[in-house]
């Protein structure tokens, strides 16, 4: 594929991933004013913690926005292997935002118990919750769906992001109902709270840990590698595979490995087979990017004179 081919189809993708982005930071811009100004005047503190939430929202978009430009360049002459990696570096720091923003929810929900101030939330403030829940998941299907096509793991980091703020706001939304029916249940209130820095703090290792996997150069597991092999073993030509090896790059994988050849081929021969061998795997392997083959001469057995 021609490399103005690459260049037209990373521009559709990065317009795709702006527009998403885009109404998606619009969207929590409002959710954030209309959570913190609301549960400030509803005496909620956990619709406070939620518009908290959504700020942290805020900036992951605004990060999506701006690695956008750079991880979808084609390769050049300082990253000839892509900028792929800045995407892994972008759902990294979407982690780490989300479970610093868990934390900062649950110390202030631990501060509410040590000081047992419990107050019965305004009706408003289960309105701006319940339109959370709904205006989130509807964020997080789009996102993801957009995700899958583009398998981009920012996209995905960002798509839970909006995921864990909708489910965020379910307890949040019961706490605040339990208030209303009585007042002894005001407690209910810290205790969302607490549930839902948990919950954004777990999202936020599902978030990260893949990454992390990337930048630090993790492969494919054995079973994929064992699948390699088997695509190899099967090109004509090819007498035995080792050496198999592979790391994240992207959403994809880039695999060097060794095959051996009879070592009377030619070396034109011999670049053939290695030539087949990549083209199978890019065809029929799991997300493989690119490929590197090596190839050794196989010692065949000598034969002997009756």
């Amino acid at each position: 594929m021609s490399s103005g081919v690459l260049s037209v189809e990373a521009d559709k993708a990065s317009q795709e991933v702006r527009k998403v982005t885009l109404v998606g930071m619009l969207i929590n811009i409002a959710l954030t004013t209309g959570k913190i100004i609301i549960g400030y005047l509803g005496n909620s503190s956990s619709v406070i913690a939620d518009g908290v939430h959504s700020l942290s929202d805020v900036s992951t978009d605004i990060a999506v926005l701006v690695g956008v430009k750079y991880w979808n360049q084609p390769p050049d002459t300082c990253h000839p292997y892509g900028h792929r990696r800045i995407e892994a570096m972008i759902s990294v720091l979407i982690g780490g935002v989300l479970g610093l923003a868990g934390i900062f929810l649950g110390w202030g929900a631990i501060e509410k118990f040590h000081h047992g101030e419990y107050m019965v939330p305004a009706q408003m403030t289960l309105i701006i919750a319940i339109v959370s829940i709904i205006s989130k998941e509807w964020l997080y299907r789009w996102t993801a769906d957009v995700s899958r096509r583009l398998k981009s793991s920012a996209m995905l980091a960002n798509a839970w992001h909006h995921r864990s703020d909708s489910l965020s706001s379910i307890p949040v939304a019961i706490a605040i109902s339990m208030a209303m029916i009585n007042p002894k249940w005001a407690f209910m209130d810290p205790v969302a709270t607490l549930a839902v820095s948990v919950f954004i703090i777990q999202a936020a290792w599902i978030i990260s840990s893949p990454s992390l996997k990337e930048l630090s150069d993790g492969g494919a597991s054995l079973e994929v590698l064992h699948s390699i092999e088997s695509i190899v073993l099967k090109v004509e030509g090819v007498e035995s595979v080792h050496a198999v090896r592979s790391r994240f790059h992207g959403s994809g994988l880039h695999v060097d490995l060794h095959i051996q050849v009879k070592e009377h081929l030619s070396v034109r021969e011999g670049h053939n087979i290695s030539g087949l061998a990549k083209r199978r795997l890019l065809e029929e392997g799991p997300d493989i990017v690119d490929v590197l083959v090596h190839i050794e001469p196989c010692d065949e057995p000598a034969t002997t004179g009756q």
